[in-house]
Formats: C-alpha cells, sequence, structure tokens
C-alpha cells in the first residue's frame, strides 16, 4: 500500500490554481516588440531577400534569353540542313531513276509506240511533222506501220519516220514547221531533278 502524506493549513482552501512557468517565452520576442535591435536586423534580412529575389529574376531573364537565342540558332541550322538533303534527297532520286530507265532501255523493255504518242500530242502542229528515231526503234514502229498503216498519226496526215543514228533508244525527236519536239530521257531527268529540288 502506498504511504500517504498529509498538509495542514491553518485555513481552509478556497480556490486552487495551476501555475506555469512563463519566463523561457517572456524572453522570446516575437516580431520587433521592445527590441530595436532585433528589429533592425529583421529588416536588413527583408531587405537582403528582396534584393536576392530581384537579382534571381534578371538572372532568369538572361538566361530564358540565352535559351530563346540557341532555339533560333537551332532551328535556322534545321532549315538549312533540311534544304541542302532536299537536294541531295533530289539528286539522289533522279540518279536512282536514270538507273532504271537506263536498265529498261538497255533491256528493251519500253513502247516505243507510246513515247512517239507522247511527242506527238505536244507537237504544234501535226501536218508535214518527221520523226526521228534510233534504227532499232524505227524497226519496231514500222513493224506496227505494216500491221496498221494509220497507227501513230502515220499516212494521211502527213507524219514521216526516219532512221537517226543520232537518236537514242526509247527517245524521238520531232522536226514540225513551227520547231522542234524533243523526247530525250535527259530532259525527262532533268525536269524532274527540277520539280523535286523546287518542291517546298
Amino acid at each position: 500500500m502506498t504511504d500517504m502524506f498529509s498538509i495542514k493549513l491553518a485555513e481552509p482552501v478556497t480556490s486552487v490554481q495551476v501555475q506555469n512557468d512563463n519566463r523561457a517565452a517572456s524572453d522570446d520576442t516575437s516580431g520587433c516588440l521592445g527590441d530595436n535591435e532585433v528589429c533592425a536586423a529583421t529588416e536588413a534580412q527583408r531587405v537582403k531577400m528582396v534584393q536576392d529575389l530581384e537579382n534571381q529574376k534578371i538572372e532568369m531573364a538572361r538566361t530564358c534569353e540565352t535559351l530563346n537565342g540557341m532555339i533560333r540558332k537551332v532551328h535556322q541550322f534545321q532549315d538549312e540542313l533540311l534544304a541542302t538533303q532536299q537536294e541531295e534527297i533530289a539528286k539522289f532520286s533522279v540518279e536512282i531513276a536514270r538507273k532504271i530507265l537506263m536498265q529498261k532501255v538497255q533491256d528493251r523493255d519500253y513502247q516505243i509506240e507510246s513515247i512517239v504518242q507522247e511527242a506527238l500530242r505536244q507537237a504544234p502542229v501535226h501536218q508535214d511533222v518527221v520523226v526521228h528515231l534510233h534504227p532499232d526503234d524505227l524497226a519496231q514502229c514500222q513493224k506496227l506501220l505494216d500491221s496498221q498503216p494509220g497507227a501513230l498519226g502515220a499516212g494521211s496526215t502527213g507524219i514521216k519516220f526516219v532512221a537517226d543514228s543520232d537518236i537514242g533508244r526509247a527517245e524521238c525527236v520531232l522536226q514540225t514547221p513551227k520547231g522542234i519536239v524533243k523526247s530525250l530521257l535527259d530532259e525527262h531527268l532533268k525536269r524532274i531533278d527540277e520539280a523535286l529540288t523546287n518542291a517546298e
């Protein structure tokens, strides 16, 4: 059993109050109450913080401007690179087309009749036209003309076919009273190259 102790008072207890020790709290100054040195130090810290923030804003603005300048240069470089690549791709594509065409010509995998018909469509007139063809192509056209005398506009319209060893296979040159029409592989490739290079 716990020992009990007792206090004898001379007078009866009329009220009870719990006493806290507030001395430590009274030493802590909140704000600048009653202490000019603390108040001045706090104001100096506030001014320094504001100045630091302003300096950071200025530095951030400079950094953003530098980054924007770098982005502009990257975009400019990208545009120049794309333009250069576009030219290179066009040249590469034309070179591939040239090799394919040359292989088809070598294999005689083309229709000279279609080439002549396209050239005739571009001719300014269809009277007194002389069609110059490679001798091998003329032989092919002659077979068609023998089986179909009116084919390719020959005969009544005044279109004449002649062999010309200066003309390459799969090519033709038309002489008309109003000018010359050429259907040459190099000319076709040149137009393709220009179209690809100038494409937006």
